[in-house]
């Protein structure tokens, strides 16, 4: 289900905005544009959340673009994607320039579409957050963002706060410091566990409900390793159960899949998070990179 996040897409590339527009039409509301001219028409039609734009573009390219936009109060409020070679990165674009992140080309479609998508549900977390009711806590449900898709937003939102996760009776808590996991707590009627290995637990959930609370705190600290160590370790947990076949999780969270490992490692794999290792080959006997897109200029 795509997120309620406004994605204006410009590539004069028609492969490449096509491409890209079916693989981002899932977790965003996306409108293209084949050029700047027509992109600027459209924004000041239906502002957009996220402009993720080719750099090199005839006439006005897209940091020009993006400038414009910014330039106008009725298009200024929205995060920037630019698409760029790796030469123009280094060269001619800078870290404080306008863009939130970049994409070297030549890139995947998949590595692509990975990293815009975690842009998208960073949006998506903070428009949930200014809709919040009077209680100020943000609900939602799983089957829309997953745990991995939360996490990743609240890190690279720098937030604090407190997550609520509930899911066939288990119940698991998650304090975030500016982005980081401080402390975590998991109970179950099979036992509790807290710190790394209850996150561990719960990064396979791809149902059940979530709260998140940003007037939550706690003293404690538990947690080992930083959210983003937590989320590589705890998908190379979930590799190595789902490839050795292991059965239900056991207490100490060192075996984590169960009969939904495999959905929540193909979703877990779409999150932007790659996992340890190189790609597995698939079952036509070609790695994942290999039966990728590249996408160039």
């Amino acid at each position: 289900m795509a997120n309620d996040v406004k994605l204006l897409l410009v590539d004069d590339n028609p492969m490449v905005l096509g491409m890209l527009q079916q693989a981002l039409t899932p977790f965003a509301r996306v409108v293209a544009a084949s050029d700047s001219a027509d992109a600027l028409l459209k924004a000041v039609d239906d502002p957009p959340d996220l402009v993720v734009c080719d750099y090199r573009m005839p006439g006005m390219d897209g940091r020009q673009l993006v400038e414009k936009l910014k330039s106008r109060p009725a298009t200024a409020n929205f995060s920037a994607v630019l698409m760029a070679s790796r030469s123009d990165i280094d060269e001619r674009l800078s870290p404080q320039d306008v863009a939130d992140d970049y994409l070297a080309k030549p890139f995947f479609l998949k590595d692509a579409t990975r990293r815009i998508k975690r842009t998208v549900d960073r949006i998506a977390l903070e428009k949930m957050a200014k809709t919040a009711p009077s209680d100020g806590v943000v609900r939602g449900n799983l089957s829309q963002m997953n745990v991995i898709d939360l996490m990743q937003s609240l890190e690279m939102g720098r937030k604090s706060c407190q997550l609520k996760l509930n899911h066939q009776g288990d119940k698991c808590e998650v304090f975030f410091v500016e982005g980081q996991v401080k402390h975590a707590t998991y109970g179950s009627p099979s036992g509790d566990l807290v710190g790394d290995q209850a996150v561990f637990r719960v990064l396979r959930w791809t149902g059940g409900n979530f709260e998140l609370n940003f007037e939550g705190k706690t003293d404690q600290e538990t947690a080992q390793l930083n959210t983003q160590g937590l989320l590589m370790e705890g998908l190379r947990l979930l590799d190595e159960a789902q490839r050795d076949g292991a059965p239900e999780p056991s207490q100490d969270g060192g075996a984590i899949a169960d009969a939904t490992a495999p959905a929540a490692s193909a979703t877990a794999s779409g999150s932007g998070v790659a996992g340890s290792g190189s790609p597995g080959p698939s079952r036509s006997g070609r790695t994942e990179e290999e039966e990728d897109v590249l996408l160039d200029n």
